[in-house]
């Protein structure tokens, strides 16, 4: 009897997701196309001398009960203690795992830390918290006037009808007023996306901060520190999800997941293949039959196979069909539009700033406000795991940049962008040049699926593709949807919920959103014993 086969274009969180739940819960032999020399997407950990990058940032939280067990299953939490001696995850219906638990001794290393989460805004050569907080230090830092016309504007937008959410200009404005939106958002917000927040869809703030409000921030507060106090759950499952603050996270990067999970794939009978870029999809009536490509020496290759999951960017994909591809579909697919990023990582002896005592700063991220440089946000690699950072006592820092593949900064040479990326550091006040050791660039095409072009057409696309009954787009390219790690995990497993269960409806996996609850009890009760 023939085996059937799943292929998967792509090897990031999506996709391996997809493989590792296929070899768990059916007989489906999951081949990968990867079209990089490594896995884990945009969450994998890029290596330079000794030291490790993690491009983005990713935090592996999620109030999603299912994919916190997929990843305590595949890395234990570090043995380290609480208030009452244990670690706890609420939720789970056993004991969390802890690394002194591991018997093999090789397996030490493959273990979740357990970090305290602090980002913040740098705004007139000033910190502010993030989210922001009203308190006495924003206040005094903000200064009478800007506090003023905050306080004015805020309660105009709490008070007042709202604004028809038509834009992220609108509904930034509803929940934090408009001086506070142009003090601390619109800077920022436009630097990530390269046009005015008035020209990007509303969906966008729903799909990423919904339940994130000025409101929100003061009940949060006010409940931390006068009402409940402290918790040891990292579940924080009554938290909004930019309001958390403890996460997990691999003690060598979130690659180190990955990593692992291809391991696992390969183990069960799995393929995994490199430097295949895929360009041609044969379909024939309403199923995909087999996808085309080139490797990187220039050959050709297909692969057939019984079921197609698919994490390449949508515009690719619409682009690669070979049948005739209606002409709307193809007008809107071409008007799709994409952020690129490119991280310059610094080796420094030391920043410029640091904590009250002389530390280094605490920070995972630094938002960049200052509309006088490009660099939009910061990471202090140190604070996501001591491990990434092969120097103790230095500071190993990434500068992240927003672009457009056909902008002259996307083209620079490694050593020009190096040489531009310290110059704005030093600018703003938080490195000196002269203090700078080594340094590394990194360019992700197509990191962020934009919410405007096309985008408001996008279910044009939408119900053409889900006419092919076995093709599943999952992912955030996949999707055309910014997914963050845990919701694009969510989207591969339910394309195989549906294939065990028999459903060829798609609308559950497109309902997957970044801030509802993921019908978490549907999806426990859809899914079959030994599922992860």
């Amino acid at each position: 009897m023939k085996q059937s086969k799943a292929i998967i274009i792509g090897a990031g969180p999506a996709g391996l997701t997809a493989a590792v739940e296929l070899l768990r819960r059916t007989g489906i032999t999951p081949v990968l196309l990867e079209a990089d020399q490594q896995v884990g997407g945009i969450s994998r950990t890029v290596k330079h001398n000794g030291n490790r990058m993690d491009i983005g940032g990713h935090r592996f939280f999620s109030k999603s009960d299912r994919v916190m067990r997929w990843w305590l299953d595949m890395m234990p939490i570090e043995s380290a203690p609480a208030r009452d001696g244990q670690l706890r995850y609420q939720g789970l219906e056993r004991e969390v795992p802890l690394a002194h638990s591991v018997a093999d001794p090789m397996l030490q290393d493959r273990v979740m830390l357990v970090r305290q989460r602090r980002s913040r805004i740098y705004f007139l050569r000033r910190f502010f918290d993030y989210p922001i907080r009203l308190t006495a230090d924003t206040l005094r830092k903000l200064g009478i006037r800007r506090t003023f016309f905050a306080g004015i504007s805020y309660l105009r937008s709490a008070l007042l009808p709202k604004r028809e959410e038509i834009t992220l200009e609108d509904f930034l404005i509803n929940r934090f007023g408009r001086q506070l939106y142009l003090t601390f958002f619109k800077s920022y917000t436009e630097k990530v996306w390269g046009v005015p927040c008035n020209q990007i869809s509303a969906e966008w703030g729903a799909q990423r901060i919904k339940g994130l409000s000025l409101r929100s921030v003061v009940t949060h507060f006010v409940r931390k520190h006068f009402l409940s106090g402290p918790s040891d759950d990292i579940a924080q499952k009554q938290t909004e999800t930019s309001l958390i603050e403890k996460f997990l996270y691999p003690k060598f990067g979130p690659g180190q997941l990955w990593e692992h999970a291809a391991d696992l794939v390969r183990e069960g009978g799995g393929e995994i293949h490199f430097g295949i870029t895929i360009d041609r999809i044969h379909a024939e009536n309403d199923r995909i039959i087999a996808v085309e490509g080139h490797n990187h020496d220039g050959s050709r290759l297909i692969f057939s196979g019984d079921y197609f999951f698919s994490t390449m960017p949508v515009r690719d994909l619409i682009r690669s069909l070979s049948v005739d591809v209606p002409d709307e579909v193809r007008s809107v697919s071409d008007g799709l539009m994409y952020r690129d990023f490119i991280t310059v990582g610094l080796l420094a002896k030391k920043l410029s700033i640091s904590e009250p005592d002389g530390a280094l700063l605490k920070d995972n991220w630094i938002y960049i406000q200052e509309p006088d440089v490009l660099v939009g946000r910061l990471q202090i690699f140190n604070n996501w795991s001591p491990w990434l950072v092969s120097h103790p006592g230095k500071a190993w820092i990434g500068l992240e940049y927003f672009c457009n593949e056909s902008d002259p900064l996307w083209q620079l040479p490694d050593d020009e962008m190096v040489r531009f990326a310290i110059g704005e550091i030093a600018k703003i006040g938080i490195l000196r040049a002269e203090d700078v050791e080594d340094s590394h660039v990194v360019r992700v095409p197509k990191t962020y699926p934009a919410y405007f072009g096309t985008y408001d057409r996008f279910d044009v696309i939408r119900n053409y593709v889900d006419s092919f009954q076995n093709l599943f787009l999952v992912g955030r390219n996949g999707m055309h949807k910014y997914n963050n790690q845990d919701h694009s995990m969510l989207t591969a497993m339910t394309a195989v919920d549906n294939i065990v269960n028999g459903i060829t409806s798609k609308t559950n996996i497109w309902a997957i959103n970044t801030e509802m609850e993921y019908h978490e009890e549907k999806a426990e009760t859809s899914s079959t014993p030994g599922a992860h």
